[in-house]
């Protein structure tokens, strides 16, 4: 596995937003993050308290079969 560039996290992280979000959005969400304080390791914890580890794991082999498919048609 080769490890990304920071330049190379930026762009598909800004490429990623802007195909969710569209360019406006993506720009504005950028810009909240600018200007709030943002905890992200805080944010984490939470993010998924809900879940079960059962649920996650179906979420990411469900993800992964989908990245697969895309590769194959790609």
């Amino acid at each position: 596995m080769m490890i990304k560039t920071e330049t190379q996290i930026r762009y598909e992280g800004m490429e990623a937003l802007v195909k969710q979000l569209g360019m406006i959005d993506a720009e504005r969400f950028i810009s909240l993050l600018s200007r709030e304080r943002f905890d992200y390791t805080e944010w984490q914890r939470h993010l998924w308290e809900q879940d079960t580890m059962e649920t996650m794991y179906q979420r990411a082999v469900a993800r992964w079969n989908a990245h697969k498919r895309e590769e194959s048609a790609g």
